[in-house]
């Protein structure tokens, strides 16, 4: 899709209440480039998470929901103020007592279920905690590309879960002590083979279409003479996955739990046919992670939505020799991108970016928790 079709949604204004070590901030931000200064553990990343939360319902980082109110306290609010070049205005709020489940709405209504919301304000996040997507566990892999996905289709979260019943179902009846009930069995196995069988479709088409992009955004920073890729591994690429989770029931009867199947499935990540993991630098790797995340930023604009994400980068340029770091900079100034929110611990590498740009920007300081714009 042109950028001539694509729209930006922009937050405006973000209000926090008792988030981590942030008690309480009200922040309004530029349409474009919005730097957050200050040192390690000061908070800069826990405002990058707000935002986060307010597009995904969760934090990036912990799934306890409980864990996130700050210490001490008995409640956490979120507030989002967003507008679009269509005019549109979203009020997305979150609220959370210790305790009870969180309460998020949009524009007042709350949402019934909150799979609804993902994809209303699509966002990338790109963090030093990528580092995992190359050395962590395949379930790292997979959770990358069921977040891209739920962001463009609305069924596929549907489809994931249909099969993680599924899946929990099928696995009880292996762990049982006495022979399970073979029709209950292959009716749980029928609807892991549908519901999976669907998941790997999709997923499937999103890395075909994601390879070529990633490549070329990898070697416009790290120059021509590295080649990536990106290869998805998956049990439906046997056969029909019905016939391959069953031919193995009496091993999977065996260990007590199925293992064959989409929750198995596996992106290798490759430097010139090698696996990255054992093959690549830091400066390597962490370039790997942030073109695979700049690579599906590029995709969701395409996608049926045709909104801009929001683009958030932590601390990308450490560990990043000169020359890529320009690249990058050079990239993310471009009017490619929408919003940008941008966390560093010292100026220098901001300073370049607005040397190489005429965007709007606002640079806030962080210290300890507390927020605050620099005026210059």
């Amino acid at each position: 899709m042109h950028q001539e079709y694509r729209y930006f949604m922009i937050l405006n204004k973000l209000s926090v209440v008792n988030f981590k070590n942030i008690r309480t901030a009200s922040l309004d931000f530029s349409p474009k480039l919005n730097c957050l200064i200050g040192s390690n553990g000061m908070g800069k990343t826990n405002i990058l998470d707000a935002v986060y939360y307010l597009s995904f319902c969760r934090s990036a980082f912990n799934p306890v929901d409980s864990q996130i109110i700050t210490h001490g306290e008995d409640f956490m609010v979120l507030e989002g103020s967003y507008s679009s070049d269509h005019d549109d205005v979203e009020n997305i709020y979150c609220g959370m007592k210790r305790g009870s489940r969180k309460h998020f709405k949009r524009n007042k209504k709350e949402y019934k279920r909150l799979s609804q919301h993902i994809g209303l304000i699509p966002l990338i996040f790109v963090s030093p905690a990528d580092a995992s997507l190359i050395d962590g566990s395949s379930e790292e892999r997979r959770k990358l590309m069921d977040m891209v996905i739920a962001q463009y289709d609305n069924a596929y979260m549907d489809e994931l879960s249909a099969y993680n019943k599924a899946l929990q179902q099928r696995n009880a009846l292996l762990k049982m002590e006495e022979e399970p009930d073979v029709a209950l069995m292959e009716i749980w196995e029928t609807q892991m083979a549908q519901a999976g069988e669907a998941v790997y479709r999709k997923r499937d088409a999103f890395i075909k279409e994601l390879v070529p992009v990633f490549q070329k955004i990898y070697s416009s920073i790290a120059g021509e003479q590295e080649e990536v890729s990106l290869n998805y591994i998956s049990h439906c690429q046997r056969g029909p996955l019905l016939d391959v989770i069953q031919r193995d029931r009496f091993k999977d009867r065996a260990v007590g739990y199925s293992l064959h199947g989409i929750h198995r499935d596996d992106l290798e990540m490759l430097l010139g046919g090698y696996q990255m993991r054992r093959e690549g630098s830091q400066g390597q790797t962490k370039t790997f992670s942030l073109a695979l995340k700049l690579a599906q930023f590029d995709f969701l604009c395409r996608t049926n939505s045709a909104t801009t994400p929001l683009l958030l980068l932590d601390d990308i340029f450490d560990k990043l020799d000169a020359q890529r770091v320009e690249k990058i900079v050079q990239l993310v100034a471009g009017d490619h991108y929408g919003q940008i929110f941008i966390t560093d611990t010292n100026r220098d590498h901001l300073d370049s970016i607005l040397k190489h740009t005429n965007l709007d920007y606002k640079i806030f300081e962080v210290v300890d928790g507390d927020i605050r714009q620099r005026m210059e």
